[in-house]
């Protein structure tokens, strides 16, 4: 994160006026839709972030891209970041929102990925076994594939790593098998 004290200045500033003018699940739909924008496309978070491309012409592209899809507090803060010259700063401010708002909502992300795709009936399983966990939270759970694990699965809750899979049971044995600690060391 570039700055991450501005990033949390600004985003706490939307957030509490998205709250006092009762436009948060509206201001939270834009905030998403932009951090899709960044995260699919880092060639625009790319553009924000260059000097060399004036203000006006970033937000001219930032318009374009999601054409009138925002709410007018969420159109008249992304000027706001164009006027102080902070649109650069947009990805980290949006990302920063999107955490102060779970934080708000006590909403705690859960990032589980497994080596095949899960099916709807899974998933439920999995969410129930996590929510057992955290009853007085909501949970909100991010799923991945990845086939280098082999089997099981690795679930990540909030930096705490759980890590079920085939590949890391398998490189235990190998880093056993390796090791001769057993040897006497003459």
């Amino acid at each position: 994160m570039q700055n991450p004290r501005l990033a949390s200045r600004y985003a706490k500033s939307l957030l509490d006026l998205a709250i006092e003018t009762n436009k948060l699940e509206d201001t939270l739909k834009d905030i998403q839709l932009l951090d899709n924008v960044c995260r699919v496309s880092p060639e625009f978070t790319v553009m924000l972030r260059s000097p060399v491309i004036r203000g006006d012409k970033k937000l001219a592209v930032i318009n374009a891209v999601v054409k009138d899809s925002l709410h007018e507090l969420t159109k008249k803060f992304i000027a706001l970041l164009g006027v102080k010259g902070r649109e650069s700063n947009m990805p980290e401010i949006v990302t920063v929102f999107i955490e102060q708002y779970n934080k708000l909502k006590n909403i705690r992300t859960v990032n589980l990925t497994t080596a095949t795709a899960m099916d709807d009936k899974m998933k439920n399983a999995m969410l129930a076994k996590i929510a057992g966990f955290m009853p007085t939270d909501t949970v909100d759970m991010k799923t991945k594939i990845d086939a280098s694990l082999i089997g099981g699965f690795v679930l990540e809750i909030e930096g705490k790593l759980f890590d079920a899979s085939v590949k890391k049971k398998l490189n235990d044995i190998k880093s056993s098998i390796v090791d001769n600690s057993y040897v006497s060391k003459m």
